[in-house]
């Protein structure tokens, strides 16, 4: 099924970069978030597309109305889709922004795609192991590795870092920062390219579980900051403080 998911992903890219070059008409939503005709193409074909492939699963979008918990409480598997992750990051033509396609069962991460439009780069998982493919270019496996000591890198939000990320690079005076848009920082943790990525900033279920079954597969892990697992399937969807971080990195939560 991944082979489907790579092809929805990138199909859902095409569609957002049509309108990537031309002006848009920006929405706000109730969270004071942008919206774009952007991201509900991309979710009108996403949403479509996995009804096609797995009519018996039920879809999650960030653009569609979410179903109340009594409804959901009975779903083992589900989908989580972010059609447009980093919708600002589109606005100001960064190119960080993602299309995010995750798959949850039994409360867990499991199958993720996150493509970014813009570059041709995609990560993903099968469950299995973690791949990365620049654009022309043949995928390779990832792995977080270990983190063995030493001046860290850190990754945060250009937009969201609040007093938890600045009392960490307080911390490590020494460390490497990199800020990037969009669910691709957790991807730099999952490839080795970062230690640690704290969010001390609220998301949202669909922000996290494509990169989480990612990071999972490549030997990372994403908690919430008490230490307990990022649980799905919560009655608003919103998660905690969250850490991603490779082996030997949590000692930097300390």
């Amino acid at each position: 099924m991944i082979d489907d998911l790579l092809c929805i992903a990138r199909q859902a890219g095409d569609i957002i970069l049509t309108h990537y070059n031309t002006p848009v008409d920006v929405e706000t939503k109730s969270d004071s978030s942008p919206l774009t005709i952007a991201d509900r193409s991309s979710h009108e074909y996403i949403t479509a597309q996995l009804q096609k492939l797995t009519p018996d699963i039920p879809i999650i979008s960030e653009e569609a109305t979410l179903p109340p918990p009594s409804e959901r409480k009975g779903w083992p598997t589900f989908w989580l889709v972010d059609p447009l992750d980093g919708t600002k990051e589109f606005l100001k033509k960064t190119g960080e922004f993602t299309v995010n396609i995750g798959l949850i069962q039994d409360g867990i991460p499991t199958l993720g795609v996150v493509y970014a439009p813009a570059t041709g780069l995609t990560f993903w998982t099968d469950g299995v192991k973690a791949w990365k493919e620049e654009k022309n270019q043949a995928p390779k496996e990832i792995s977080a590795g270990h983190f063995d000591g030493g001046a860290p890198t850190l990754v945060a939000s250009r937009d969201h870092a609040g007093p938890e990320v600045k009392a960490l690079l307080e911390r490590n005076p020494g460390a490497s920062f990199r800020s990037m848009g969009s669910s691709l920082k957790f991807c730099l943790v999952a490839e080795g390219a970062a230690d640690l990525y704290l969010r001390d900033v609220p998301t949202m279920e669909w922000d996290t579980a494509a990169s989480h079954a990612i990071l999972r597969a490549a030997g990372g892990t994403l908690n919430c900051l008490s230490g307990e697992a990022l649980a799905y399937n919560k009655p608003d969807l919103k998660n905690p403080s969250i850490a991603a971080f490779r082996p030997g990195a949590e000692r930097l939560l300390a």
